[in-house]
């Protein structure tokens, strides 16, 4: 999914002497309800677009399809541009947003740029709810869009930052738990508010949006911006007295010293971007851009997206379809527990590995099933089939949820070198937000061509990203960001290929004679 983070260490390795004190606490909840808003989003869309008085007013082609039998095939119901607009304008909007967003992240801080988010989303949350026709949907989607977009580049950082060096990693991953909370929480309001008479039930679930927009907000304008942002600004006194109340000491000094060092050299890479596209940074590069690709045809955001509409196709009610998308969101929440207590202990291969093994098995399974008990004409699953439907979904998310969730955002935040991490935290945001634009615009016109092949599709993917893991993806586990070239690239079977110590010293020599402008 579109979310993630940016881990920062100190650059010797070094502990600074910090307290976790109640303004760090308090300062990370309310930034990563910027991830609840996220989730809440992903999960809310989905079930929407499978309550009859919704498409009604919106959308009365699928309307007829699902009410009245209008339909070639099962598979088919819900196949629509305009539904699948509804969805993917989202993340349109938020990969758009993000060129702007890591211009204000850098440039007026992460405290207002998470407040931009905020309002982003309130007005967007006004426009969904109240909207009278699909214009005004798709404009509220686009400015919900806008937020996550803004959200994204933000809150993640924000949390790096802001956190003790020794809960860091746990910290960051918070934002992809609220994320899956979100999710959860979604399903929880879908499932209560399609029981609702009168036809107004979808506008109490798209407003619901706005509890986790408003804690945003309010967040964003009581939390302090980190001493990062503010020393990055030139703004250094005021950085040290912050960076005082956070770590609940006086003893900031060699801290602080190091942030100052570390935005001077921030400042002398004048091309991030073009230095990312040097021959030492090709590993780290590809290995980001692949793994945001293979996250998204893993099949997860699909499943996540639309798991009220793809268990209403398979042959169950409407209730049912809801249900069964609460029990996988609440499976998504409990494996990404998973992740934070188990990847720094057996590693980052293994637990790609190990998921993309039973990722395979669980979609093969629901592949063949649905092969055999769903045909164009007949969706009668039966009682037994539909449950080993849930159970299989179920595995597939949980796998997801401990590996390729969380584990696509942190292993590229911990392999860029410090001179090109912002630049490769914004690649990897874009790939992000571009594939799980593609995969919401076509899943459903996916589902209505490939069927019950739409599984073996996916899965022939987890396949390949399994290959590319097993072949291409060192382990990062307890490796120091500062050490990773020696310990790990230089020792590669093939990355070693491209660490060429020479040429960071000629682009550096080039620099300081003023030619690298114009390289």
């Amino acid at each position: 999914m579109a979310g993630g983070g940016l881990a920062v260490a100190s650059a010797g390795g070094v502990e600074f002497e910090a307290k976790i004190t109640p303004i760090v606490i308090i300062s990370c909840i309310m930034a990563a309800t910027g991830g609840l808003m996220f989730g809440y989003d992903v999960g809310v869309s989905g079930g929407v677009t499978s309550m009859p008085d919704f498409l009604k007013k919106f959308f009365p082609v699928v309307y007829r399809k699902t009410e009245e039998g209008d339909l070639d095939s099962n598979y088919c119901k819900y196949d629509n541009q305009g539904l699948q607009l509804f969805t993917s304008s989202l993340y349109l909007a938020g990969l758009t947003a993000t060129f702007f967003a890591s211009y204000t992240t850098r440039r007026l801080g992460r405290k207002l740029t998470m407040l931009i988010a905020g309002v982003f989303f309130i007005i967007g949350v006004a426009f969904n709810a109240g909207a009278q026709d699909l214009p005004m949907l798709i404009i509220g989607r686009i400015l919900l869009g806008c937020g996550v977009g803004f959200a994204n580049q933000a809150v993640p950082v924000f949390l790096s930052e802001i956190a003790p060096t020794r809960i860091r990693g746990g910290l960051n991953i918070l934002f992809q738990l609220n994320v899956t909370i979100g999710i959860l929480f979604a399903n929880l309001v879908n499932y209560g508010t399609a029981k609702i008479k009168g036809g107004w039930g979808w506008r109490l679930s798209l407003g619901i949006a706005g509890v986790p927009a408003l804690l945003l907000t309010i967040g964003a304008l009581l939390v302090v911006d980190t001493p990062n942002s503010l020393i990055e600004r030139g703004k250094l006194e005021q950085g040290k007295a912050v960076l005082k109340k956070i770590r609940g000491t006086d003893n900031v000094e060699p801290e602080y010293l190091e942030l100052v060092e570390a935005s001077r050299i921030a400042k002398e890479v004048k091309h991030p971007f073009r230095n990312l596209l040097l021959s030492k940074n090709r590993p780290q590069l590809v290995i980001a851009v692949a793994l945001q690709f293979f996250q998204q045809f893993t099949g997860i955001n699909a499943i996540m997206f639309y798991a009220p509409v793809l268990f209403d196709t398979l042959g169950f009610k409407n209730d049912a379809s809801l249900y069964s998308a609460v029990i996988t969101g609440a499976v998504n929440v409990l494996s990404t527990i998973v992740s934070i207590y188990s990847v720094d202990k057996v590693g980052r291969r293994f637990l790609l590995l190990q998921a993309g093994v039973q990722m395979f098995f669980a979609q093969v399974v629901i592949a063949v099933v649905l092969g055999i008990k769903v045909t164009d004409k007949s969706d009668n699953l039966g009682t037994g089939f539909a449950v080993l439907v849930v159970i299989m979904v179920c595995t597939f998310v949980s796998a997801f949820a401990w590996s390729w969730g969380p584990l696509g955002w942190l292993i590229p935040s911990e392999t860029f070198p410090l001179e090109t991490r912002s630049a490769g935290q914004s690649v990897t945001v874009c790939i992000n937000l571009l594939f799980t634009f593609v995969i919401a615009q076509a899943f459903l016109s996916m589902l209505c061509h490939f069927k019950y092949g739409i599984f073996l599709f996916f899965s022939g993917w987890v396949f390949i990203m399994s290959v590319f893991v097993w072949f291409l993806v060192p382990e990062t586990k307890n490796v120091p960001i500062e050490e990773m070239t020696e310990r790990v690239w230089k020792k590669h079977w093939l990355w070693k290929r491209f660490m060429d110590d020479d040429e960071y010293v000629q682009y550096d020599l080039g620099k300081k004679n003023g030619f690298a402008d114009h390289s």
